[in-house]
């Protein structure tokens, strides 16, 4: 791999004005794609195949489009002491009424007060009208929820306390907002305070700009021809950016450690490719099989996710194996400073220390991780997201809990299909009426035709209580007529979730195994993929332990703006398994490659850990700085999906870079001593793959002729470099 890399580098950078050009043409041409093509995207989350998405598909085409279509629960509540009944309340609420009938996209709006059909709290303190649409959530546009906002602030001027909550409300992912700005900039410092140059830190972070550009460009061209989730583009943008400072941050530093070797710039940079490269590829890899593994659990919009964002990453280790070079080469020398540092001292004394204190330092390692990961013990999981504190969707929540129960804003709904549906209707409300947690039922609501029905069930307790996750099963249970389906929001929730909880452990053991038997392949060993995968398992129990402390218990959530609290959505944890394994085996590569190549020369163990260490452990840190930085920026200003998995990831990182990767990994490897490196003879047969470049070392490539024109100005002579 390495010698094929070498070769690749070798021509990236001797024909840089074509590879240049091409990644260029590429950015723009799927930069007009995404601006001329691009189709929205869903905020909403359903398996095909379930039975409440089943069932809303019915409810559809015997209702219309209306009843399965996105909703608005406008809620009214009458100053203390009168009621909503009173002839002048029940005038203002008839008057926004009207006026919510009106609005553009808007099919349906109820009266509260209809006799027919009566939505008044049962001490006629609060009502609430529904306001249905025709299209589902992720179709409303931002001026028709701006118009529904607009009505409620006007409805508030007689006098009622009037708010607005439901599914239609919620704003899709936003991309480029002015904390993502700020991450970027942070990366920019952090690349110059490492290379020591601003033009290098420049180049660097611009092209990884160029392939996360073509990447999320690419996804949101796909928009117009696929449905994919709202998440999905910036999920990429966040994973992509990170991934492509990081990956080019380490071709860059090995470019500059060859040029000062005496290479010349085109040989340096073709070596870089060959050794750091073939450490990129690796660990671009393991993170594109971590994700593409999130299809093997059947979940679409969870395939649709992993496989974009697995496309971002191919294209963020293509753009650092030949634009970064190619860049390079047009750059020459002055991507070193003009004055180099000193020796690291620092890092040769952190890993001497954690290597003769290896006992110490494994145990503080693992009992500091393992206290943070108390929480994940604890951790919920919905897929119902909660309204940031203050919003008029937490307060039209907190009215209907209040005056209604908890039940009544997310109802449970029993379609009854195909002959007889009315009368067989009847039947099931009469059985679910009884059933523990059951609070009201409404009679069987038939279908134009009469082929269908609907019922609605009021639960005793909210949507996320155990006890209406039982009431589901129950009613499921016990209802055994196949023509019948529970649904709605909170039963699409459960179906969810359980599908996602009952994936986690088989998807974590594919990608744990796939990588564990790649790892062995790059270190030929057993125990450096051993003590990688246990390192892992640290980092995700501490990154899930933190992110429920903040977002289920509270604890400094204001810290992070984190805008509501209670249980993780259910689609974070696989998402969050699936990226922080990838990114952390990342770091075990690009660490241990370097300790690795250093055992190959004849190092002993302990040395050959504080000599790779010392090579890489600065970068190492920078990169996880980085991302760190790129991760944490989306958390304050993120929607309420992205916002627990990008805490998760920032602090995942941190975690593993600076405790599992600067300490428990050397300290463990330090007490193995040289069986860290052993593989059983029934193993040798295995194919080597060359990530420190052992192959140019032993064939040493083809000098590099002498061109026969003048270098140009900012290159400097070999010598030259060598004598610095």
């Amino acid at each position: 791999m390495a010698t094929l890399l070498h070769r690749l580098g070798l021509a990236s950078v001797r024909h840089r004005i074509i590879v240049t050009l091409a990644w260029l043409l590429a950015l723009v041409a799927v930069g007009v794609g995404a601006a001329t093509l691009s189709g929205s995207t869903a905020n909403t989350f359903s398996i095909p195949g379930q039975e409440s998405t089943t069932a809303l598909d019915l409810m559809k085409d015997k209702f219309g489009a209306a009843s399965a279509g996105a909703t608005v629960q406008v809620v009214f509540e009458a100053p203390a002491g009168q009621k909503v009944t009173d002839p002048a309340n029940a005038a203002q609420i008839a008057q926004v009424v009207g006026n919510l009938g009106k609005l553009p996209g808007v099919v349906a709006a109820s009266n509260p007060l209809d006799p027919q059909a009566p939505a008044v709290s049962q001490d006629q303190g609060a009502a609430y009208s529904q306001v249905s649409y025709g299209v589902q959530p992720s179709e409303v546009t931002d001026d028709q929820r701006a118009a529904v906002l607009s009505a409620v602030d006007a409805g508030r001027a007689g006098g009622l306390t009037v708010e607005a909550r439901g599914e239609a409300l919620s704003n899709p992912a936003d991309i480029g907002g002015a904390s993502e700005i700020l991450g970027v900039v942070v990366a920019l410092i952090v690349l110059a305070l490492t290379y020591g140059s601003l033009i290098a830190a420049g180049m660097n972070l611009l092209t990884a700009i160029v392939g996360v550009g073509i990447g999320a460009a690419g996804i949101v061209t796909l928009t117009g021809f696929v449905d994919l989730q709202s998440t999905t583009p910036i999920l990429a943008v966040m994973l992509g950016l990170a991934v492509g400072i990081d990956y080019a941050l380490f071709i860059v530093t090995r470019h500059r450690h060859e040029l000062r070797r005496g290479l010349d710039v085109e040989a340096a940079a073709a070596m870089a490719v060959g050794t750091a490269g073939a450490a990129v590829v690796t660990a671009g890899l393991t993170v594109v099989i971590a994700l593409a593994g999130l299809s093997v659990v059947g979940i679409p919009f969870l395939s649709e996710m992993g496989i974009a964002a697995a496309a971002t990453i191919v294209i963020a280790v293509l753009v650092a194996i030949t634009l970064v070079p190619a860049i390079l080469g047009f750059i020459g020398h002055r991507v070193l400073p003009r004055k180099e540092r000193a020796p690291r001292g620092f890092i040769s004394g952190w890993s001497n220390l954690v290597t003769g204190q290896r006992i110490l330092s494994l145990v503080l390692a693992v009992a500091a991780l393992a206290v943070i990961a108390i929480p994940f013990f604890s951790m919920e999981t919905t897929l119902n997201q909660r309204a940031a504190e203050g919003s008029t969707q937490a307060k039209a929540q907190a009215v209907m809990d209040t005056r209604f129960g908890p039940g009544v804003s997310n109802p449970l709904l029993i379609l009854v299909d195909g002959p007889n549906a009315p009368a067989r209707a009847a039947d099931v409300q009469k059985q679910v009426a009884g059933l523990p947690d059951v609070a009201f039922v409404t009679p069987p609501r038939p279908s134009q035709d009469q082929s269908a029905a609907l019922i609605t069930i009021i639960p005793a307790s909210g949507p996320e209580d155990e006890k209406t996750v039982n009431l589901v099963n129950t009613i499921r249970d016990q209802v055994t007529d196949d023509a019948v389906y529970v649904t709605g929001n909170t039963a699409v929730s459960i179906d969810v979730s359980q599908k996602l909880n009952d994936a986690l452990p088989v998807y974590l053991a594919l990608v744990v195994g796939l990588a564990f038997v790649l790892l062995v392949l790059v270190f030929r060993s057993l125990l450096v993929p051993v003590v990688g995968v246990l390192g892992f398992l640290l980092t995700i129990g501490a990154a899930f332990g933190a992110t429920v402390a903040v977002f289920q218990w509270g604890w400094a959530a204001a810290a992070v703006n984190a805008g509501s609290t209670g249980p993780i959505l259910s689609l974070a944890p696989i998402i969050i398994v699936g990226i922080l394994f990838g990114l952390a085996m990342d770091y075990q590569v690009f660490l241990v490659s370097r300790m690795h190549e250093a055992h190959a020369h004849g190092a002993t163990p302990r040395d050959a850990i504080v000599t790779g260490f010392r090579q890489a452990a600065p970068v190492v840190v920078a990169a996880a700085t980085i991302m760190f930085a790129v991760f944490a920026a989306f958390v304050p200003e993120g929607n309420d999906t992205i916002k627990p998995i990008a805490f998760a990831l920032a602090v995942g990182i941190a975690f593993d870079a600076f405790i599992v990767r600067m300490i428990a990994v050397p300290a463990a490897l330090a007490l193995l001593g040289r069986s860290a490196w052993w593989l059983p003879r029934w193993l040798r047969w295995l194919p080597e793959l060359d990530v420190e470049g052992a192959a140019l070392e032993r064939k040493p490539p083809a000098p590099v002729p002498a061109p026969r024109h003048a270098a140009p100005e900012n290159e400097v002579p070999a010598d030259t470099v060598a004598s610095r």
